[in-house]
């Protein structure tokens, strides 16, 4: 039936250390096999600017070839 991706929760917001939080599972999850990082008030009870920095940051994880399969 073939694969399905794996799309895993980012956690709860606990302050000043989310983004490196989010940038640490973003690369587990993606070793793992994981496709996607579920990110909610990390990114979005936060002011816009650092809000869409984090998503840019975790998009980043997912679109860097050198972070790969352990």
């Amino acid at each position: 039936m073939g694969r399905s991706g794996l799309i895993n929760s980012g956690g709860a917001s606990s302050g000043a250390g989310d983004l490196k939080e989010a940038v640490r599972t973003a690369v587990i999850n993606k070793r793992a096999g994981g496709t996607g990082l579920i990110s909610g008030r990390k990114a979005f009870q936060r002011p816009m600017t650092e809000g869409v920095g984090l998503l840019n940051a975790i998009q980043d994880v997912y679109l860097n070839k050198a972070v790969t399969v352990a």
